[in-house]
């Protein structure tokens, strides 16, 4: 009989929290529950003084120097977590420590036992191409790169979820293969279509074009409006729902819908976003920076072909041609209506790729997959694996 895994699930977020990083600590937790022991979470935590001491320095720094210190990978903050953590580690006895996005977390960690880090990108990747990761002082850009340098160290096994990220870590870090690897996330929804339900999904002869996100500015949205100007252009009976955010006000037509906010945590919330993807044929996500959009795998779920723009490590979850196509990062729209509207228009084109993007929801981008995977992972760096 194989030995039940006590997991220390090591992040200063409470992984219980769905609202926390879209919902993947919670997914993770939930996993790892499901398929490797029993998950204790050592946070959540936020040391206060080292934290007030951190915003103090930001603010001066904005002020009188105009660039911010990124004080949420500094030294000052790595150890007043390494004081807590080292701590919660030794009330009990564990066998190995789960770490999603804990780099500042894991800087200073003194333990024997096995750590897997797990992330979406790495700093290298950010700097300067994230919004919270720009206009830093050198000497915080310095500092930032050796926190994450440090919980590298400490870590047997980094996973990361595209090549994107991969890549970086063979080429930026000069880490070994044997040290890291790539699992793609699932889909961050308690409501999901069983393949049944996607066969039975209802079509019209309009196209219905689906755009989520918070920040109508760094997802694009602006793109997704202009797609739909073109799509109708082009003589398509095409509509575009905007859920999540309000556009500008200028953003107006007939053809636009907008949701402004669903709670998805809540059982309500649960089902209409369910509805909302089942009364979609298409999402459009022209995003601006991005590392893997956990969307992808919902919008593969209900069978729902993604365009995205070809950034960051979007291709870690669409895979092209497959459930979907990357959009050239700098098209304006015109690009994103010209291949939507060439798929839809064959009907036979469009029907198949349906089929292979909910195929490459059952085959990688669930939960599941990604559960196994990690628990095999975790089964090769245990002392005795």
């Amino acid at each position: 009989m194989v030995k039940k895994l006590k997991i220390a699930y090591l992040s200063a977020s409470d992984p219980r929290d769905k609202k926390v990083w879209s919902g993947t600590h919670f997914s993770i937790y939930n996993t790892l529950n499901k398929y490797s022991g029993e998950v204790i979470s050592l946070g959540p935590y936020e040391p206060k003084l080292a934290s007030l001491i951190g915003k103090i320095l930001t603010g001066i720094s904005q002020l009188i120097l105009k660039k911010r210190y990124n004080y949420r990978h500094s030294h000052l903050l790595a150890k007043a977590y390494a004081k807590y953590f080292n701590k919660k580690l030794k009330e009990q006895n564990f066998d190995v420590i789960i770490a999603p996005a804990a780099v500042c977390e894991l800087a200073y960690i003194k333990t024997s036992l096995p750590i897997v880090y797990i992330s979406d990108a790495t700093i290298n990747l950010s700097l300067n191409y994230h919004k919270s990761l720009s206009g830093l002082l050198s000497l915080s850009e310095k500092e930032t790169r050796k926190i994450e340098r440090l919980a590298f160290d400490n870590c047997s096994k980094i996973i990361v979820s595209s090549d994107w990220a991969l890549k970086s870590l063979i080429n930026d870090y000069q880490l070994p293969t044997n040290k890291i690897k790539k699992l793609p996330f699932g889909a961050n929804m308690a409501l999901l279509p069983s393949p049944q339900e996607v066969k039975n999904k209802s079509t019209t002869d309009v196209l219905r074009l689906l755009f989520i996100g918070v920040y109508w500015e760094s997802k694009g949205g602006y793109i997704a409006y202009n797609c739909l100007l073109e799509l109708i252009k082009l003589g398509i009976n095409a509509e575009l729902t905007v859920c999540g955010c309000i556009p500008p006000v200028e953003f107006k037509h007939e053809k636009l819908k907008i949701i402004p906010f669903i709670n998805k945590n809540s059982t309500e919330g649960m089902k209409q976003l369910y509805d909302v993807f089942m009364h979609h044929d298409v999402l459009i996500l022209p995003t601006r920076f991005d590392c893997t959009p956990i969307v992808i795998c919902e919008a593969s779920a209900f069978a729902m072909p993604c365009f995205i723009a070809n950034t960051g490590g979007v291709g870690g979850h669409l895979h092209e041609s497959k459930n979907g196509y990357l959009i050239d990062y700098n098209d304006t729209g015109r690009g994103y209506a010209n291949k939507i509207a060439k798929v839809f228009s064959d009907k036979e084109t469009f029907n198949c790729l349906k089929i292979t993007t909910r195929e490459e929801f059952d085959k990688s981008l669930n939960w599941d997959k990604y559960g196994e995977e990690l628990n095999n992972i975790i089964h090769t760096i245990l002392p005795n694996g």
